[in-house]
């Protein structure tokens, strides 16, 4: 993480941001970009018209990018406020942070950061809450770097027995528990696989009696398409198809680090989706966990399958006061919404307007898409309860939002939020926050953030 301190350390490099001022000689002038080395062990780099917390983690992060290989670097955040230097401080560790476990050689660059304050003391429990917020997203993002080879479902589940160190119940669902669940959906996508598919579910008591929040994420390992296989270009992307999962554990850690006093449940459908004999098929149907059958028209198309099992298992098991999940699910999201924002939808107005400021306010942004009546119409079955999906040709026409109004039927009228997070799952340029083809943790912060903001006073409850 990061190191708060009063002084410079002496062989630290100092990473100065300039907000304004006088230009300097060289043309320096505090601007977003700018940086200007004085010596060896000194940097200044433009921070002009950074006026949130948001912002300066920007800042932060640049520094960070422009420190090249220095491996101790200072931050001055000496003189800024509180949450501007929180900001400063967020902003570089996460772009610091990097996925080495892998290589034989690290590459050079800071590994010890510390943030030089006016007093630590009086910064500390602030710095803790970002801390608490921050490892929920670093664990999102160990998760989401890992290889398919090395994150099986089983191992993927291990991984999560972990969390029982910080307080978190973790109770796991294997092949036999589903089966007599009644888990069709995630039974038949985890069915070509060779490490059979699970439910892991993440319980935080909290500190008072309440329906807890629930968090519901699209955990597959690995994601081939099944029969209905992908195309090799781009198909080594699909081990982060449980990047949903991964930010959902990540909120959970950062609401267990922080002690939140609401209760919460995470529960997190993981599998492969792979060709086997086993493998299920086009026009295969399915019962579901909740009785109803879904006639499968694309196998890949599984995400909204695991889901269903899932929102079903968190709507009857724990009745909570509101729903969200969050899947990397579909490509038309990407077409509508790029690389930028993830998309909202919602079965309630007040519950989608609090994810959407929430999301506003951590710098994780969404843009909210509708669940229209023919988006419903059109997964209409001549033989099942209902569809998957809208038939090939048609499918990428709407399928984020034919996807939205599958997932609907599960949840009955408890408040839900469905965030669509294909494309954010992974930095997709060299985002400030992210280097490229870094995992960036999306949606950890945001959770979190939403829980702090509406669910952590018993009396509105």
């Amino acid at each position: 993480m990061i190191k708060l301190r009063r002084g410079l350390s002496k062989d630290a490099v100092l990473l100065r941001p300039i907000a304004e001022g006088a230009p300097h000689p060289s043309g320096f002038a505090g601007r977003q970009g700018q940086v200007l080395e004085l010596s060896p062990g000194e940097r200044w780099i433009g921070a002009d018209h950074a006026a949130t917390a948001t912002e300066w983690e920007g800042v932060g992060a640049a520094c960070i990018a422009a420190a090249g290989r220095a491996p101790r670097v200072a931050l001055d955040a000496r003189e800024l406020p509180a949450h501007f230097a929180v900001g400063l401080g967020v902003g570089a560790v996460l772009r610091a942070w990097r996925f080495e476990i892998l290589k034989a050689r690290r590459a050079p660059g800071p590994r010890r950061l510390e943030l030089l304050v006016d007093d630590p003391a009086a910064l500390a429990d602030a710095w803790a809450r970002a801390e608490a917020r921050l490892s929920g997203v670093l664990l999102a993002r160990e998760l989401v770097a890992e290889p398919a080879n090395r994150l099986t479902p089983k191992e993927f589940a291990r991984r999560l027995r972990g969390l029982e160190s910080d307080g978190i119940e973790v109770e796991e669902f294997g092949r036999p528990a589903l089966r007599r669940l009644g888990a069709g959906g995630i039974l038949a996508v985890g069915g070509g696989s060779a490490v059979p598919p699970r439910i892991v579910v993440l319980r935080w008591k909290g500190g008072f009696r309440a329906p807890p929040v629930a968090f519901v994420g699209k955990g597959l390992c690995f994601d081939t398409g099944g029969i209905s296989i992908k195309g090799a270009a781009g198909m080594e992307a699909m081990r982060a198809d449980m990047a949903g999962a991964a930010a959902c554990a990540g909120a959970m850690l950062a609401l267990a680090r922080r002690k939140s006093p609401c209760p919460a449940v995470a529960i997190l459908a993981i599998a492969e989706n792979m060709t086997s004999g086993s493998a299920y098929r086009p026009g295969d149907v399915l019962r579901m966990m909740s009785g109803r059958t879904v006639e499968v028209v694309d196998t890949d198309a599984e995400g909204r399958l695991v889901l269903a099992d899932a929102l079903h298992l968190a709507v009857t098991r724990f009745r909570p006061q509101a729903v969200l999940d969050l899947a990397t699910l579909t490509g038309s999201v990407i077409t509508a919404l790029g690389h930028h924002r993830a998309g909202l939808f919602h079965n309630d107005a007040a519950l989608g307007a609090a994810v959407a400021a929430a999301g506003e306010a951590v710098g994780e942004r969404l843009w909210p898409l509708p669940i229209g009546g023919r988006h419903r119409e059109e997964l209409n079955s001549d033989i099942a309860d209902l569809r998957q999906c809208v038939p090939d040709g048609t499918r990428f026409v709407s399928d984020a939002s034919n996807a939205a109004a599958f997932l609907r039927e599960f949840v009955g009228t408890l408040p839900w939020a469905h965030l669509d997070i294909a494309g954010m799952d992974t930095a997709e340029t060299d985002d400030l926050l992210a280097a490229k083809g870094t995992p960036t943790g999306f949606g950890v912060r945001l959770l979190d953030a939403l829980v702090e903001r509406h669910f952590e006073d018993p009396h509105r409850v």
